[in-house]
């Protein structure tokens, strides 16, 4: 019912703003003055990925547009959580009850980016996909730029998938697969196909990792195994005032308590199917430790994910857990990085891990990692977590990401720099939407490589392009172009 109640709300919300434009409230960019930019995502929980995605966005949006010409907004939960990243954007607070805060913050903004991975579907939670349309649609009802940059897109519930359809329908998406794409396509909802924006990602030096790996217990001998487990059968979150109230008065749905009015699925059922993950998980490692001699660590990618480390690391006799609340995104994806091999079911995991080559498979809950182990060639490292020979799969995974590694490592290496130049188109058709948004917008002119639509590499990618720059259309233009100014 409060699923219902938030729609309702935003979707009203919405008609509002649009009467408003109707009559005339409000202007939009005009020269001289910095354009605008809210980024609309899911940051200030410790989410490595979507912080890390964020800040990628942030950094691509400044080096395309000049950051003497942008002004960057970026919402997020928890200012504590979020200092430091995202440098040139400022942070707002994005409140659990977001209607509100829609209202009055996206209005003041030129233009919306909706920043979400899972940005359309109603795995996860109703109210994250209710929140970006929300933001999306507010923007587009005032005839201002209205993007959602790098999406994936899934089953909906019937109602939210309307309220996608109808207050979407004015916005571009940028997929980050054909599969979201064809999606999103049925609904009406215009589209071009890109990728993630995590692949640029910078981290701290491989130094910084394998120190942290040396305090834990590390010989710098043994191969490192990373573990990215979660729990998968604890969602949707869904809000409920009546359990709030509950909660507060007497403590009751504890275990399913997310925050405020906000709780996760749970129930016996739940806790069975996680304890069964979670002994498959730990059968395969314990065998595969025996045979190979691995150093298996635990990562949670998200703070949500430190029930999973834990619970496996005892299965595991008490092997290291590093987790996001106490590293950040550049030191997590540095301890990432000095992995040999990697097994996740968080998909951001297996992304900001790949352009140092640790050879990864994954056990998925849904169409992320899937797509992108098809997208690598590797449908046979891909598992799932409910199937019933679990341990017995991965273990065998395990063993083929051993004696394949160095193929695996070549495919990984190609599928990182194809989807560079996928990212970069993505910068291309941004900079296109902005242009038919604000035709007197300015923008760079000559000689433009695609690389010139992404933000500075480091050292790791350069290499990476060096050696495996493959030769395929981008949509980039490498030519001198003039725009109409």
């Amino acid at each position: 019912m409060m699923d219902l109640i938030l729609e309702l709300w935003v979707g009203a919300t919405i008609e509002w703003n649009k009467l408003q434009w109707i009559l005339g409230f409000g202007d939009r960019w005009r020269p001289g003055r910095k354009l605008r930019l809210l980024f609309a995502g899911y940051n200030g929980a410790r989410n490595t990925g979507a912080d890390v995605r964020v800040q990628e966005m942030v950094r691509q949006m400044r080096h395309i547009l000049g950051e003497e010409n942008v002004s960057l907004s970026v919402m997020t939960q928890n200012f504590e959580l979020t200092r430091g990243y995202f440098p040139g954007a400022q942070q707002i607070k994005l409140p659990d009850v977001f209607p509100p805060m829609l209202a009055r913050e996206v209005p003041k903004y030129d233009g919306v980016i909706a920043c979400e991975g899972s940005m359309f579907k109603s795995k996860f939670a109703n109210a994250l996909t209710t929140m970006m349309v929300g933001a999306l649609g507010i923007a587009s009802a005032r005839n201002r730029l209205s993007i959602g940059y790098g999406a994936e897109a899934g089953d909906m519930d019937p109602f939210l998938a309307r309220l996608v359809r109808r207050y979407c329908r004015h916005s571009l998406v940028i997929t980050r697969n054909e599969e979201s794409r064809a999606i999103l396509n049925r609904l009406g909802i215009p589209t071009e196909l890109g990728t993630d924006t995590a692949w640029t990602f910078e981290p701290l030096g491989p130094e910084y990792g394998r120190a942290v790996l040396r305090e834990a217990g590390w010989d710098e001998r043994r191969p490192v195994l990373i573990v990215c487990p979660i729990n998968p059968y604890w969602w949707p979150v869904k809000p409920s005032l009546w359990k709030y109230a509950v909660h507060a008065l007497t403590g009751a749905y504890r275990e399913s308590h997310y925050r405020t009015i906000y709780f996760h699925h749970w129930g016996p059922d739940v806790v069975a199917r996680y304890e069964r993950y979670l002994a498959a998980l730990a059968e395969a490692i314990r065998a595969f430790r025996e045979r190979s001699g691995v150093f298996p660590v635990l990562v949670a990618m998200e703070m949500l994910d430190r029930d999973a480390c834990h619970r496996l690391s005892t299965r595991l006799g008490g092997v290291p857990v590093f987790t996001s609340e106490h590293y950040d995104m550049y030191q997590l994806v540095s301890i990432l990085r000095c992995g040999h091999f990697m097994v996740s079911s968080r998909y951001h995991g297996i992304v900001c891990s790949m352009p140092a080559g640790v050879v990864s498979a994954g056990v998925t809950m849904d169409e992320r990692i899937r797509n992108l182990m098809h997208e690598r060639g590797h449908a046979h490292l891909l598992l799932e977590v409910d199937d019933p020979e679990l341990a017995e799969k991965l273990l065998a995974v395990l063993t083929t990401l051993q004696s394949e590694q160095e193929a695996i490592r070549e495919d990984i290496w190609r599928t990182v720099v194809r989807n560079l130049k996928l990212m970069a188109r993505m910068g291309v058709h941004f900079e296109e939407y902005l242009h038919r948004c604000y035709p007197e917008f300015p923008v760079r002119r000559g000689f433009l490589s695609w690389e010139d639509y992404l933000p500075p590499l480091g050292q790791t990618l350069r290499r990476l392009l060096e050696e495996y720059d493959v030769e395929e259309s981008t949509g980039a233009r490498e030519t001198s172009r003039e725009m109409s100014s």
